[in-house]
């Protein structure tokens, strides 16, 4: 058996709180940009962040139970929150194309009734504009690199 990733301190680093403090923090700041910087989300935003409470319930069930086992689903629901986070980033920059759903798409119409009723059911914010970015990097492909990250770093110190 392989000896435990040791940080600086000597303790070993515990994969279950890591996954909680990765998916805890980017839930914090996705509710951050939300509610103080204006900055609605759009249905993928609302997916990845599905993906982030399912890492951190499962990574607090693995710290309640004391259990490494546990751990493992909360490192792959970071994954999958990663994973969406490329989806999302790959929509934004127009790699491939929007979900349905997530695009604000009118079809010809044969009325202005039909028009409008459209619009009106086409969502408020794009899956694929950018709202904010960071070293030409968006929220979602930030999302992505840390989600992948942190599921690396934890999957690393769980094998050992």
């Amino acid at each position: 058996m392989h000896a435990p990733v040791k940080r600086p301190s000597g303790h070993a680093i515990n994969p279950a709180a890591l996954v909680l403090l990765v998916s805890g923090s980017l839930l914090i700041g996705a509710l951050g940009f939300q509610h103080l910087g204006g900055f609605a989300p759009c249905p993928m935003c609302h997916w990845q962040r599905w993906a982030h409470v399912a890492a951190a319930a499962l990574a607090t069930v693995a710290l309640v139970a004391r259990s490494r086992v546990l751990a493992l689903p909360a490192i792959c629901a970071l994954a999958v929150a990663g994973a969406m986070g490329l989806w999302h980033a790959g929509v934004e920059q127009g790699w491939w194309p929007s979900p349905v759903g997530c695009a604000a798409t009118v079809a010809p119409a044969a009325s202005g009734a039909e028009f409008l009723g459209q619009l009106m059911q086409a969502p408020l914010v794009r899956c694929d504009q950018i709202p904010w970015s960071f070293l030409g990097i968006s929220m979602a492909g930030w999302n992505a690199i840390l989600s992948f990250g942190g599921s690396l770093v934890a999957a690393l110190s769980w094998r050992r």
